[in-house]
Order: C-alpha cells, then structure tokens, then sequence
C-alpha cells in the first residue's frame, strides 16, 4: 500500500552522537523539530546505512543530511538534488560511514528501491573521533541547514 501524499517525503538523517562532527545529521534532525509539519517523518539511521533501503522504499522524495569528509574546509555545506546532479564520483565527499550514503543510494537505485527525488544536503567534517564534540564551524551549519532541509520538504510535498 503506498502512503498518503504527506509520508511520501521523508528525512534521513544519519550520524553517531559520539563521533565528533559526524553528529552533525542528527543535530539537523533535532533543529527540524518545528520546523517541519507533523506528518513528515525524520528518520534517524546511527548505523549501516542499509537499513535506508526500507525507509525508502515506499517514498517518493526524501532528503538526507550526513557529514561528509573534508575537502577543505569544515562545516562547508554541499547541496545535491541526485535527479540534476548524479551521485559524486568515488571519494569526492566520502562518507564517515564505512557504507555510506552514496552506496546507500546506488543499491537502492540497482534494487528499484529508491525515491525518485533525492536531495543530499552533505556538511563537511574536521574531527571524527570517538568521544569528540562537533566542531563549532560544523555547529554552525546545523540551523542553517535544517531551514534549507524544511524549504525543500515543502518545495517536495508540493510537487507530489
């Protein structure tokens, strides 16, 4: 059975709260609170990012936030619509995740598992270690970034 129009955009937010800037997707999460309507889930993965294919598999858009690796600058924020942009080549934006997002969406596009809209909102990190607070260029981007996440759920809902 397919969802009602309203739980066909989902968020994903992926992160581990104890790794540093790699908090940063379940901070994003924290700021949607309020900002996003009731019925929109914001679905929280701390661990393999295989679990993502059967959040996925019955929405039509969703929007995922996750820290990326540095290219050169923490908290520098990357924002990739997957229909317009393509997944990033092998290492550019390379996930914290042993699996990352990007070969979350690969299987789950392989498997006709996946949304047709997806939208990356990625956050580049500095310090990914155990028992690491977020560092305050990546804090910064949180608020920020949830706004943006809330734009485009709504930009998403209306277009289904």
């Amino acid at each position: 059975m397919r969802p009602a129009a309203a739980h066909r955009v989902a968020v994903t937010a992926l992160g581990h709260s104890y790794r540093g800037d790699d908090a940063v997707g379940l901070l994003v999460a924290e700021a949607l609170q309020g900002l996003l309507p009731e019925d929109v889930p914001v679905l929280l993965d701390r661990g393999d990012a295989l679990s993502l294919l059967d959040h996925w598999s019955e929405r039509d858009a969703v929007v995922c936030v996750d820290a990326c690796a540095s290219m050169g600058k923490a908290g520098r924020v990357h924002r990739l619509d997957l229909s317009i942009d393509g997944l990033p080549p092998q290492g550019a934006g390379a996930s914290s995740h042993a699996l990352g997002l990007a070969e979350a969406i690969a299987l789950s596009r392989a498997l006709r598992l996946a949304p047709r809209k997806v939208i990356v909102y990625a956050i580049e990190g500095r310090c990914f270690d155990p028992g690491a607070e977020p560092t305050p260029e990546v804090a910064a981007a949180v608020t920020p970034v949830a706004r943006c996440v809330a734009r485009d759920v709504v930009r998403l809902r209306q277009a289904i």
